[in-house]
């Protein structure tokens, strides 16, 4: 059964794409600190997360391989972005003039696999990938990705493989860890291990650095690939 990996960066969207109502809304919470630091120290806060909500933020990089053969594309946005000559390989990166073309690139790929691996894709990438679709009217080639949780097919979230699914609790024998850290716990190069995080996003997409995000992507995508086989060798089937 052939198997996607795949993750996503996001990034936030403008503030002033936000009319007055809508700001009101994102910060309503901030704005009930009566105390001026502390409610400015909890806008910054809110406004950080812009990038974790699909009404607020917007996909800039979708990297994705062959869970067997490691094959597969990175689409990324990049206006007037030029790709260096003559190079080849496994993986292809892709740039994209805007979101509905990476989307519609990526939902392409996904209608030809069965199945698909993330780590916590469950709870971010795929409800993530739909909503930004269907806000720009992208048509959906997959709609079984969230499928039975409880169930490994067609998608395998590690992040519930290596917790059972929640069963000890946040403090628990079980407790989630990030996939920075299983993968250190695991002998796997971090994908982080190169200097940039998720955090960096915004900054590198305001420089122009598209490229750095489409690499860091891929290395996410790369690390999940490992992890997954050895979750498939040592810890599959168990329930």
């Amino acid at each position: 059964m052939a198997k996607l990996v795949f993750d996503i960066e996001t990034s936030a969207l403008p503030l002033e794409q936000f009319d007055e109502a809508q700001r009101e809304y994102l910060f309503r919470e901030s704005g009930k600190i009566a105390d001026e630091a502390a409610r400015a120290a909890r806008h910054a806060e809110i406004q950080q997360q812009f990038s974790l909500w699909p009404l607020t933020a917007r996909i800039v990089c979708i990297a994705m391989l062959n869970a067997d053969t490691q094959r597969g594309q990175v689409l990324f946005t990049a206006k007037d972005y030029e790709e260096e000559a003559g190079e080849a390989g496994p993986v292809e990166f892709v740039p994209c003039a805007d979101e509905v073309e990476m989307l519609t690139a990526f939902w392409d790929v996904a209608k030809h696999y069965d199945a698909i691996v993330t780590f916590n894709g469950r709870g971010f990438d795929v409800p993530f990938a739909y909503l930004r679709s269907a806000l720009l009217n992208v048509p959906v080639t997959r709609k079984d990705w969230l499928g039975y949780r409880f169930q490994t097919e067609p998608h395998c979230d590690l992040a519930e493989q290596f917790t059972f699914y929640g069963v000890s609790g946040r403090d628990g024998a079980a407790r989630r860890f990030n996939l920075d850290f299983y993968c250190k716990a695991f002998g796997i190069e971090s994908p982080k291990s190169h200097g940039v995080t998720g955090m960096d996003v915004g900054a590198l997409l305001a420089e122009g650095r598209f490229r750095e995000i489409a690499e860091y992507c891929l290395r996410d995508v790369k690390a999940t690939v490992l992890l997954y086989q050895i979750w498939r060798e040592r810890l599959a089937g168990i329930k």
